[in-house]
């Protein structure tokens, strides 16, 4: 993989009064899958908003490609080659599938260009090809987040921060969604920082992966490695761990290491 395009340092963020991360540090290298696990209310949104500029940081640094982005416009990111594919898919309801996509080119100027992304995200999503006229509030919540996806893609990302995108989904929708995602990742080069509950699939398709709990990062180690953690897997792949050792783990989180 390349050189780091994404870098935080300590950053913390919060709602009002209330810290919902500390002292976030985490790298994605470009052309990678990073995975970011966690449980409910832990802050894994909160970081992806806060790297998109939708949450402004309260203290650290944040670097896309090199460039200091930190508290910048949402509109000036996407155009520097991020985008956000936010939890709950968030799709105009009453707009048409195609006119989703072209709020999705808002930052371009190259006609052509977007004609062509159009075509390769139906390409990617043949659904969406057979609805592009019908309104995105009709689509199943499937091709709603097939839509989101795309919709992100249609700004040509380098970065794509992908946030629970089997929210709500049937095993065999989710499963459909992770392969195209790959392939994004692999026929794009598309890199991508993908939050999301389902921890048995975010370590199969990411190379690299971060535990946040409380709004801290706790760990961080190549997914192969997790998967082997006996933390790892209690906490989040639901296999129990027998004897004291695992009760004392359960009891105090203070044992991550």
């Amino acid at each position: 993989m390349g050189d780091p395009v994404l870098t935080l340092n300590n950053v913390e963020a919060a709602y009002g009064p209330v810290k919902a991360i500390r002292g976030v540090s985490l790298e994605v290298n470009a052309g990678s899958i990073v995975t970011v696990l966690g449980a409910n209310g832990a802050g894994k949104s909160t970081i992806l908003k806060t790297i998109s500029g939708i949450i402004d940081p309260q203290k650290g640094s944040i670097h896309f490609k090199g460039e200091p982005i930190a508290g910048a416009d949402p509109a000036d990111i996407v155009r520097r080659g991020l985008t956000h594919v936010p939890e709950g898919r968030e799709v105009f309801p009453l707009l048409s599938v195609f006119d989703n996509l072209m709020m999705g080119a808002y930052t371009r100027r190259d006609r052509g260009g977007v004609a062509q992304d159009i075509e390769t995200v139906y390409g990617y999503f043949p659904r969406l090809r057979e609805r592009a006229r019908q309104e995105a509030g009709q689509l199943s919540g499937g091709e709603q987040q097939m839509l989101a996806i795309s919709r992100a893609l249609m700004g040509r990302p380098s970065l794509m921060l992908l946030d629970e995108p089997s929210l709500g989904l049937s095993p065999r929708l989710t499963r459909e969604i992770f392969d195209i995602v790959v392939r994004i990742n692999r026929e794009r080069g598309t890199t991508i920082l993908l939050v999301e509950q389902n921890a048995h699939l975010a370590l199969e398709t990411a190379e690299y992966g971060y535990v946040l709990d409380v709004g801290r990062i706790v760990l961080g180690d190549r997914c192969e490695h997790l998967r082997e953690r006996d933390d790892v897997k209690e906490f989040y792949l639901g296999i129990k761990q027998a004897g004291a050792r695992g009760e004392r783990r359960w009891k105090k989180r203070k044992t991550w290491r």
